[in-house]
C-alpha cells in the first residue's frame, strides 16, 4: 500500500518514501552528476544515521563474490564486455542472482548491451531457445540453480560454477577447462569453465595485492569492493577512451554547418581507419597491459555492447548537430539571404523550417528548447509574410 503510493522518480530531488512503518530519505542523481557529487548532495540526516550511497543499481558485495574467481577476473571482463554467452550455476537464488548483477555491472561506466538472467528456471518460457544444441547459445549471461542445467547447458562455451562457501574460503586455484571434457566435474567442482583464451596479459600485481589484503584482514569488504571496481572502470575507460576519441573526429567542423543547406551528418564509423590509431594511442599506454588489444577491439565491434554504444553516440552527435544548426537557423537573416533565391529555394528553406518547428525532421530528437522555437517561428513568418498571398495561403504554418 505505501508503495503504491510513491511519487514519480525525479532526479535531483529527495524523496520521502514510506515503507513498513519507515520512512525512506532517498535521492537518485541526474545523468549529468559526477559520483563525488552524489555523497555531496546527500539528504540532511541525523549524526547517528549514515546514508548509504548506491554508485549504480548493481551495487552489491563484488568482491566477495568475485574473490575464488579472481584469478580469472580479467577474462570474466573480457566475457562480458565481448557478450559471451555466459552460464552461471548458484546453490541459491540469492548467489545466483547478485553474481550475475556482478557480472553485468565489470564493465561500467560502459552499459551492458545484451540481455541477462539473474535467476532462470526450466518454466522460462525460453528454456528450449537457450538449451537446444541445433543452434548457438545465445549471447546472454544466465543464472541457474537447477542441477538439470549441469547437464543441460554443458554445450555453452562458458560456465561459471560456484558453491556455498567459495566467497569465505577466500581466492583458491579453481580449474579451469573445457566444458564437454570431463563435464561430470561440473558437478563437484568449482571455477570457471572455457575454451577461451584471453586477449589480455592479465595484472597479476593486482591480484596479488587483492589477495593478500584479503588473506591478512587488513581491509574491509567495502575497500576491497571499491578498488576492484576502481581498477575494472579504468580498464574499461581506458578502452573506450581511443572509441570516443575516434568518434570525434567524425563530427562535421562547426564551420561547415550552415543555415541555408541540410545539416551534416556524422561520418561513418570506419573499423580500419580506427585499428591504425590503436597502435600509437591505445591502451596499452594507459595501463601497461599487454596484449592483442586489436584482436579485442576486432572482437568488440561484432557485439551488442558495442552497437549500443555507437547508436547512443550516433544519437548524441546527431542532436549536437541538431543544436549547432538550429541556433545557425535562429541567428540568420533570411529576409536578406532570399533577395537572389529562386521561388523553389525559398520553399524548399520554409518546409525545413517547418519540419523543424513540427518535429517531423525524420528521426527521434528531443523537442526544441522554447526560445528556439519562438525565435523559428518568426524566422518562419518573416519569410512568410515576404512571399506572395498565393504561396502565404499554403505555406501558413499550423499555430
Amino acid at each position: 500500500h505505501h508503495i503504491g503510493q510513491w511519487p514519480a522518480p525525479q532526479p535531483g530531488q529527495i524523496l520521502h518514501l514510506p515503507v513498513i512503518g519507515q520512512v525512506l530519505q532517498v535521492r537518485i542523481p541526474s545523468t549529468r552528476e559526477k559520483p563525488s557529487a552524489m555523497r555531496q548532495a546527500a539528504p540532511a540526516l541525523p549524526l547517528s544515521v549514515r546514508p548509504i550511497v548506491l554508485q549504480s543499481i548493481y551495487e552489491v558485495e563484488c568482491y566477495r563474490l568475485l574473490q575464488p574467481l579472481l584469478p580469472h577476473l580479467y577474462l570474466l571482463w573480457e566475457l562480458v564486455l565481448l557478450n559471451e554467452p555466459l552460464a552461471i550455476m548458484a546453490p541459491s537464488p540469492t548467489i545466483c542472482s547478485q553474481f550475475v548483477q556482478v557480472l553485468v555491472s565489470l564493465i561500467l561506466p560502459l552499459q551492458f548491451g545484451a540481455d541477462y538472467r539473474p535467476y532462470f528456471t526450466i518454466h522460462d518460457t525460453e528454456f528450449k531457445d537457450y538449451t537446444t544444441r541445433t543452434q548457438a547459445p545465445p549471447n546472454v549471461v544466465l543464472g541457474v540453480t537447477n542441477p538439470f542445467f549441469t547437464k543441460a547447458l554443458q554445450h555453452w562455451p562458458h560456465v561459471v560454477r560456484l558453491d556455498e562457501n567459495a566467497a569465505a574460503d577466500g581466492p583458491r586455484s579453481l580449474k579451469k577447462s573445457n566444458p564437454g571434457t570431463g563435464g561430470q566435474s561440473l558437478d563437484i567442482k568449482p571455477g570457471l569453465y572455457t575454451r577461451r583464451k584471453p586477449f589480455l596479459v592479465q595484472d597479476r600485481a593486482i591480484i596479488r595485492h587483492l589477495a593478500k589484503s584479503t588473506a591478512g584482514s587488513r581491509r574491509s569488504s567495502d575497500v576491497q569492493d571499491a578498488i576492484v571496481r576502481r581498477h575494472l572502470a579504468e580498464l574499461t575507460q581506458s578502452f573506450m577512451i581511443p572509441l570516443e576519441r575516434y568518434i570525434a573526429t567524425l563530427l562535421p567542423l562547426q564551420r561547415s554547418i550552415s543555415p541555408w543547406r541540410q545539416p551534416p551528418s556524422l561520418k561513418d564509423f570506419n573499423q580500419i581507419d580506427f585499428l591504425k590509431t590503436v597502435e600509437v594511442s591505445g591502451p596499452h599506454l594507459t595501463t601497461g597491459l599487454k596484449g592483442s588489444w586489436t584482436g579485442l577491439y576486432k572482437r568488440f565491434f561484432q557485439t551488442v555492447n558495442f552497437k549500443r554504444w555507437l547508436h547512443m553516440r550516433h544519437l548524441e552527435a546527431t542532436h549536437k548537430i541538431r543544436t549547432i544548426y538550429v541556433d545557425a537557423l535562429c541567428k540568420a537573416d533570411v529576409i536578406f539571404w532570399m533577395r537572389d533565391k529562386t521561388e523553389v529555394e525559398v520553399v524548399d528553406f520554409v518546409l525545413r523550417l517547418k519540419d523543424i518547428l513540427s518535429g517531423r525532421e525524420g528521426q527521434v530528437m528531443a523537442p526544441l528548447p522554447l526560445r528556439s522555437h519562438q525565435l523559428l517561428q518568426a524566422q518562419f513568418r518573416a519569410i512568410v509574410t515576404a512571399l506572395p498571398e498565393d504561396m502565404q495561403a499554403v505555406l501558413t504554418i499550423a499555430q
